[in-house]
């Protein structure tokens, strides 16, 4: 777990403190996972979710090492978001997992050939929990 892992879970830090979630502790264990699934996609030139019970935000670009390990592209999706409403808003489950109160654990997979970078951040508990009460508990207003 080097220097790009705190600074993944810095850039979360960072935008989680906007929404009043606590801070995410950087994981050994999610850290492996991740790292094994970015590895595993970085072979098939692919994104696909894995199979674990970790919520799981994934990257893709052509590129050595984008801004901030992706997170702010993550984040951006809190434009789309719609506040007014409760509960899960399609195409901004990167945003809410990044900022979702009762994860507490963070872990980075960072996978590239110097042309194609996979990023995985697999975070523990999962977040986007659609059963009722979740989103309302999980409030990831400014």
């Amino acid at each position: 777990m080097g220097k790009p892992s705190f600074q993944f879970v810095d850039a979360h830090n960072d935008y989680r403190q906007k929404h009043g979630a606590p801070p995410l502790t950087l994981s050994k264990d999610l850290c492996n996972s991740a790292q094994k699934w970015a590895d595993h996609l970085l072979s098939l030139k692919c994104l696909e979710h894995s199979s674990t019970d970790h919520g799981e935000n994934l990257y893709y670009a052509s590129s050595s090492v984008p801004k901030e390990y992706n997170v702010d592209k993550w984040y951006s999706e809190i434009k789309d978001y719609h506040f007014d409403k409760s509960g899960f808003t399609p195409g901004t489950g990167h945003f809410t997992q990044v900022v979702w109160k009762d994860s507490r654990e963070v872990g980075v997979g960072i996978a590239t050939d110097g042309k194609t970078i996979i990023v995985v951040g697999q975070y523990n508990p999962a977040g986007n929990i659609s059963n009722a009460g979740y989103f309302e508990k999980n409030d990831v207003s400014l």
